[in-house]
């Protein structure tokens, strides 16, 4: 039996640590990315690290036309991971036509294929932020969704319904969305990475950079939340770990595991961990300086949340394992190694 898995933004940070994992459980990856944030370099890493070069189709899955045309080129894909989206907060504030449009048109289109190529099995990238500030905290998989604060949280939520109804009129078709937290570090060969193109929209890589000077210093978006430290709480998970729960997501649908053709779980640690915390963390763990000031709050961030990882612990049989120490130092060996420091 083919066990072929094609992965959708597989160049791109989650994906390509997500294309590692896969190759070294066995399976055969097709990579389809349009490199519009991410680097063909990346293929080389890949090999190095696992010995096996995945194929790769350069391609723009919100074209159907070209979409369509690169199923027909892999006629046994068993599986779809599904990552390739736009994903910056900020920038989709101030881009919202172009978030709808490249994240749900690519979304549909493959699900178009699925349909029409009796292909059975996704597991889609979502994100907490479906939740927007809620009520409660920790949020469990019960707890209610918000009206998002971002137009890429928006795309995320539109994502789960229409996957959710997609699949109450295709019940031979099964989906898994994982809703991660804050995915941060890099693989430990310190190969892959995250390698934002421009200027990070993220906290790690701000940070990697500002360590590493290639930013003037580290701006920490509002001090003023109500939190202990008064900076943002997030639950930043390991990318590695985040790789490995999509790995047991596939093979719980293809072992037919599923108990609904239509789940969702939260990936994260289970622990809220601030801003100012992480920044202090990194400097602890590296030894480095690290220049930062308090800037205005930005737009679309939440004040706080992390997960309760219950459910995924005990259905998928997952669970985080390394700690924000190791994680952070792994973050600033990749940088060290892209810069040659």
């Amino acid at each position: 039996m083919s066990k072929k898995i094609l992965v959708t933004g597989g160049t791109g940070y989650i994906g390509s640590h997500t294309v590692v994992e896969l190759q070294n459980a066995g399976f055969e990856v097709v990579i389809a990315d349009n490199l519009s944030n991410s680097k063909i370099e990346v293929l080389d890493a890949l090999e190095q690290i696992t010995g096996i070069r995945p194929l790769f189709e350069k391609v723009d899955l919100s074209d159907a036309q070209a979409t369509s045309e690169m199923f027909d080129r892999h006629g046994d894909i068993k599986a779809i991971i599904h990552f390739a989206a736009f994903k910056a907060v900020g920038e989709s504030v101030q881009k919202p036509l172009e978030y709808y449009r490249n994240n749900l048109n690519s979304l549909m289109n493959i699900l178009d294929n699925m349909r029409s190529r009796k292909i059975k099995n996704m597991v889609f990238s979502s994100s907490c932020t479906v939740y927007g500030q809620p009520d409660q905290l920790p949020v469990t998989e019960e707890t209610p969704r918000k009206p998002a604060e971002s137009p890429y949280g928006n795309t995320k939520a539109i994502a789960e319904d229409i996957l959710r109804d997609f699949c109450k009129v295709h019940p031979e078709i099964s989906c898994i969305a994982l809703r991660y937290f804050n995915p941060i570090g890099a693989h430990p060969s310190a190969l892959i990475g995250e390698l934002p193109i421009g200027v990070p929209g993220n906290l790690v890589p701000f940070i990697t950079q500002t360590a590493a000077g290639i930013r003037k210093e580290l701006s920490i978006f509002g001090d003023d939340y109500q939190t202990p430290d008064g900076t943002a709480i997030r639950d930043y998970i390991n990318v590695v770990d985040l790789s490995e729960a999509h790995v047991v997501a596939i093979n719980r649908l293809l072992e037919q595991k599923a108990v609904q053709n239509y789940e969702f779980f939260n990936v994260g640690t289970g622990n809220g961990l601030s801003v100012m915390e992480l920044v202090q963390t990194f400097i602890r763990v590296t030894g480095v300086k690290l220049p930062y000031k308090i800037a205005p709050r930005r737009q679309g961030d939440i004040e706080k949340i992390w997960a309760d990882t219950t459910i995924s612990n005990k259905e998928l049989g997952w669970e985080a394992k390394k700690t924000v120490d190791e994680t952070l130092l792994s973050a600033w060996n990749w940088e060290k190694r892209v810069r040659g420091l």
